[in-house]
């Protein structure tokens, strides 16, 4: 007999990126972290943070982040909500809007968490294949599913829809149409407009990547208040810690090493880019802190073993559509330049 429900007995879970235990000796280009610390001012503000009051509950709707994120990005503080990462987000808008049975789509390849996220709640899934050039095959003049998730930029090929190809998938969506933003900062533009002018159309944000806190797991959304309110009801109701409330707030606010960081990780991305293409590999052009690269022969589990020996880590999927190549995260000029004589040697 078993207890548990036959979707969730039968489902695989997702395989995040390996952590190496001894990770310190690595060259770790597997989970598109920031190379650069959070800014200084996230770190005294955490500190700070760290005293009698760690005994009592945080704020339950996140308010100093909902309102640094408002300001930000220029919406009503009814507009934003808070998350213990944009995976939270994601979560619950499936929860909030597919029923048992009901579609959820989104394209292939992309982030496939949504896969496991849909599998949890009993949701059918519909996938749509994307080409390296960012051809969409196969999306209806009228897509009748309850929710779509566009990861833009995309994951792993860092490729990038604009504001008026977004806003055209928006009219022909009759559910939600949800903007992944995880890589956003990294590319040129975004489709937070949208949000004001689709009334189905959702952000979500991480500050996992361009805000250097994967570790405090933090993400955002934005969305039409009846949207927001929706998820507020659904989340956890203390979903967020002092601490990590307080970094949010902090990091929002400190645009000048933010903006800085962004900088260093773009041109280190084009560089690297163009020194790939010298090699021989094949390189889509990235919006995102990674690049997806291919080599000569297209065997992309050969090199990530090669890679591996050498201890560095790069992320190799055994999907028939990715794995002749590589999604490399955008480390240090230092460690780009390493892992780049390293695939000189391994050819």
């Amino acid at each position: 007999m078993s207890y548990l429900r036959n979707n969730i007995a039968e489902m695989a879970a997702y395989v995040p990126g390996f952590q190496p235990p001894d990770e310190a000796e690595w060259i770790k280009l597997n989970t598109n972290e920031n190379p650069y610390p959070p800014s200084p001012q996230v770190i005294e503000a955490i500190k700070a943070a760290t005293g009698d009051d760690l005994r009592k509950y945080p704020d339950a709707p996140s308010l100093a982040g909902r309102e640094a994120a408002a300001e930000l990005y220029g919406y009503p503080v009814d507009w934003v909500i808070m998350a213990n990462g944009s995976d939270e987000l994601l979560n619950n808008l499936i929860r909030a809007c597919v029923g048992e049975g009901e579609e959820v789509a989104y394209l292939q390849p992309s982030y496939s968490y949504y896969s496991t996220l849909a599998a949890v709640q009993g949701a059918r899934i519909k996938t749509f294949a994307l080409t390296e050039s960012g051809e969409i095959k196969g999306f209806p003049e009228r897509y009748t599913g309850k929710l779509f998730f566009l990861t833009n930029p995309n994951a792993p090929f860092g490729l990038r829809w604009g504001t008026e190809e977004v806003a055209v998938l928006a009219d022909q969506c009759d559910g939600l149409l949800v903007v992944d933003e995880a890589y956003a900062d990294f590319a040129v533009g975004n489709c937070l407009q949208l949000v004001r002018q689709k009334p189905n159309v959702v952000v979500t944000r991480t500050l996992s990547k361009s805000y250097s806190l994967a570790g405090m797991r933090l993400g955002l959304a934005i969305a039409r208040p009846e949207i927001i309110a929706a998820l507020d009801k659904i989340r956890d109701h203390y979903n967020l810690d002092r601490l990590a409330q307080t970094a949010v707030a902090a990091a929002l606010i400190d645009h000048d090493y933010w903006r800085d960081c962004i900088e260093r990780i773009c041109a280190t991305r084009e560089w690297f880019s163009a020194e790939l293409a010298k090699l021989g590999y094949s390189v889509i052009p990235s919006s995102a802190n990674y690049v997806f690269a291919s080599p000569s022969d297209r065997n992309g589990k050969r090199v990530y073993d090669a890679l591996y020996q050498r201890k560095i880590l790069v992320r190799y999927f055994s999907d028939p559509v990715l794995r002749h190549g590589l999604r490399i995260s955008i480390g240090t000029r230092a460690e780009m330049e390493k892992t780049l004589q390293a695939l000189s040697e391994i050819g």
